[in-house]
């Protein structure tokens, strides 16, 4: 048994769950290209399980060209018809249209704040937020903070940026540490 099984969150059961909530759940990512995919993924989750995206994640990578912001900018209706066509992915119209605005949307934000991480993570001073939960049934579904990112998100024109969703966002990215205060992984990233 691993450290990090000994008191994992709970909802880490499948061994592609085990891995990523042992090495990027919650880990403070300040990459551009990161913070684009997670955008992205954490979209097309709505209504799905993680697990089911993090088994589609290889085809997002190569459906959207290793989440390179503006070449999904650019994508055109074959690009659509691409993607809505890749059974790899969540072929869902909304949400495919949603990526590809959400990307037009991020470069905007990009111009106007040097970069996208410099945006979100002035909402919390630079420093992620270490909540200390003891039960999962604790951890809420959204914030303050999630609804604040969310309306702004949607004034900038991003779709599938519900405040749940955007919570999501900000556990994956580490701006939030959700893991139970039980969990190894927390005081790992805690020592950050």
């Amino acid at each position: 048994m691993s450290e990090a099984s000994a008191g994992r969150c709970p909802w880490a059961r499948r061994a592609l769950d085990i891995a990523y909530h042992d090495s990027e759940w919650g880990v403070p990512q300040h990459d551009d290209r990161r913070l684009f995919e997670f955008l992205i993924l954490e979209g097309a989750q709505a209504g799905l399980s993680w697990s089911t995206i993090l088994n589609k994640r290889p085809a997002y990578r190569a459906a959207y060209c290793d989440f390179d912001v503006a070449r999904v900018a650019a994508f055109d209706d074959a690009d659509r018809a691409r993607l809505l066509a890749d059974a790899g992915i969540v072929r869902n119209r909304l949400k495919i249209d949603a990526s590809i605005g959400n990307a037009r949307a991020f470069l905007a934000v990009q111009a106007e704040f040097g970069s996208f991480d410099r945006y979100l993570w002035q909402r919390v001073d630079g420093r992620a937020i270490h909540n200390v939960w003891h039960e999962m049934s604790a951890v809420p579904a959204r914030t303050a903070l999630s609804d604040a990112l969310s309306a702004d998100l949607k004034r900038r024109g991003f779709k599938f940026v519900g405040s749940t969703i955007c919570y999501a966002y900000l556990q994956a990215i580490g701006v939030v540490n959700d893991h139970l205060q039980s969990c190894p992984r927390w005081a790992a990233l805690v020592g950050r």
